[in-house]
């Protein structure tokens, strides 16, 4: 099957449908388009996302099974409970928004990490129009890490993250699950397998599954505009995480 190429100049034309992926490599639907806000949000929507290297047309990609965490299932490992009730970091949303892209876009030993200049300023533009957001870790006055996605109705779409500091990125993540949970958010996309987010309490659902959820819970009104942390999230979290032992 011919893979569909995307006029770059018609944001209007529709995505071909999730189920006409390619299996190999699993999850390839459609080449080309644009990056454009409007673009971007309608294939979130479809629970569809780019992903491309540098020198490659835009490729979309919708893969099945689909990797998703539940805002109330994240896994908080022991490590990661003495962290929290140590409270060694600060943290924050929406306040270093490009810092934490540039971040995540360094090379680093992790497959899947590069984000091309083109998707950069792509959701710097999604991120002033207040659809993607960050969650930033700070130590001393110094960011260690991080996290960014978009956010559509009540769905969080996790694109990327980096720690510069043991267990960094986690209190990021475990401070997004909690706010989300009191934003009835339903679901936070993780894409495709890993091993550090299954650790993490993150499943595996058939792609059909995730994009009935999609259908349900991106049309709800969500939280526009740029994101602040609840100020008693993290006591909250550590007075959970004490309870738990």
């Amino acid at each position: 099957m011919p893979l569909p190429w995307l006029d770059p100049d018609n944001d209007e034309q529709p995505f071909p449908h999730p189920e006409r992926a390619l299996r190999e490599p699993d999850g390839l639907l459609a080449a080309g388009g644009s990056l454009s806000p409007r673009r971007l949000l309608r294939a979130y929507r479809r629970g569809i996302f780019p992903w491309y290297s540098p020198g490659q047309p835009i490729l979309w990609w919708s893969p099945d099974p689909r990797l998703i965490l539940l805002p109330e299932a994240l896994r908080i490992s022991r490590s990661l409970r003495k962290t929290l009730r140590r409270a060694v970091f600060k943290v924050s949303a929406d306040c270093a928004f490009e810092a934490v892209i540039s971040a995540c876009a360094a090379p680093r030993a992790v497959p899947g990490t590069w984000i091309t200049a083109d998707m950069h300023r792509a959701y710097m533009r999604l991120h002033r129009l207040g659809h993607a957001h960050s969650i930033e870790t700070w130590q001393d006055g110094e960011l260690v890490g991080g996290l960014y996605g978009v956010a559509v109705g009540r769905v969080f779409y996790g694109e990327s993250m980096f720690s510069r500091v043991d267990d960094a990125s986690k209190v990021a993540l475990a401070l997004l699950a909690a706010q989300l949970r009191r934003w009835s958010f339903a679901v936070i996309d993780c894409q495709v397998r890993t091993e550090h987010l299954l650790r993490l309490g993150a499943v595996e659902i058939p792609r059909a599954t995730f994009l009935s959820l999609l259908e349900r819970y991106c049309p709800l009104p969500g939280q526009e505009g740029a994101w602040q942390l609840d100020p008693d999230l993290l006591a909250e979290l550590q007075l959970v995480q004490t309870a738990a032992g």
